[in-house]
């Protein structure tokens, strides 16, 4: 009996390359052995994606659109559709085409080979600025060394997952959600897939400067409490420097006239710029509980739109 491929594809103002990424992701799955279905997920797009994409469900059987009642987030967006995936395996991939879908035939052959998660590993990225590129791999290896888990380097959302995989994720109901490394947490044979990650093929990023300091925010926070041991230790360091600053301002005091007040009122600005920082980095982690505590849904469908199935 023939496996299932489940797509997903989530979709945000995408109307530019939605056509073409639907023309590749068909190409490349139509012309494997096994069946499959193409999940795209409509994030509140407000252009003119969902029209595009209703017409690819009604045209095309294999095709199932989820639409979502606003825009709740990439992360959200891969979420439903992995959740509302029925197939033994479920790639995630964009719109954009910088991931390339023919490698997913590849990553299918090395889950049926003995991997539970293909996981696309960049070697290099064309048409990013120096900026981007800069600063991804420089949040990478922040990530590494303050996680508590290791978490590939150079990876994104780019990936296939075993059932078993997709069916532990699913019970992991956090709302600040950095997926892949929340796939990494949950072990299996996991092993990468190396590509050159290329130009968007049309449009803008839907991730802008803004969303992905909360996603490397996300990453850090929701797998790492080292933070907190940073500030321990600097806290320490910086209570030591303090006493040995007022007990060397006592000395100086004793055999000069000159006024010390300037080196007392730099300790407690030290001491208080540390305290505001500890503070608000401990807001950052309750801010966190308080929205798992509210037990909100991750997100709302307006409609998922299977008919023809």
């Amino acid at each position: 009996m023939s496996e299932l491929i489940s797509v997903v594809v989530p979709l945000y103002n995408e109307e530019e390359v939605i056509g073409e990424s639907y023309r590749r992701l068909t190409a490349v799955l139509s012309a494997m052995e096994e069946d499959y279905e193409l999940i795209f997920v409509n994030d509140g797009s407000r252009d003119n994606t969902f029209s595009l994409a209703k017409q690819l469900e009604e045209n095309d059987p294999h095709v199932v659109l989820v639409d979502f009642a606003r825009n709740f987030g990439h992360q959200m967006a891969v979420t439903a559709g992995v959740e509302q995936a029925k197939g033994d395996a479920v790639v995630i991939i964009d719109a954009d085409l910088q991931d390339p879908p023919e490698l997913i035939p590849q990553m299918v052959e090395m889950w049926k080979n003995g991997a539970e998660v293909v996981y696309g590993k960049r070697v290099s990225r064309k048409g990013e600025s120096a900026f981007k590129k800069m600063t991804a791999f420089c949040y990478y290896r922040v990530l590494d060394a303050l996680s508590g888990w290791k978490i590939p380097k150079d990876t994104g959302d780019f990936r296939l997952m075993d059932r078993r995989v997709v069916d532990v994720l699913r019970a992991m109901p956090e709302h600040n959600r950095f997926l892949r490394g929340m796939v990494s947490w949950v072990g299996f044979r996991q092993e990468p897939i190396e590509f050159v990650r290329e130009e968007r093929f049309a449009g803008e990023t839907k991730y802008p400067l803004k969303k992905m300091l909360k996603l490397a925010a996300d990453g850090i926070i929701s797998f790492s409490g080292k933070p907190f041991g940073i500030i321990r230790w600097t806290g320490g360091v910086l209570f030591v420097a303090g006493l040995l600053l007022f007990l060397a301002l006592l000395i100086a005091l004793a055999f000069t006239a000159v006024s010390g007040w300037l080196y007392v009122i730099a300790a407690i600005l030290a001491v208080g710029g540390l305290n505001l920082l500890a503070l608000g980095l401990c807001g950052v982690y309750f801010e966190r509980m308080y929205d798992e505590l509210k037990g909100r849904p991750l997100y709302i469908v307006r409609k998922v739109h299977r008919d023809c199935k």
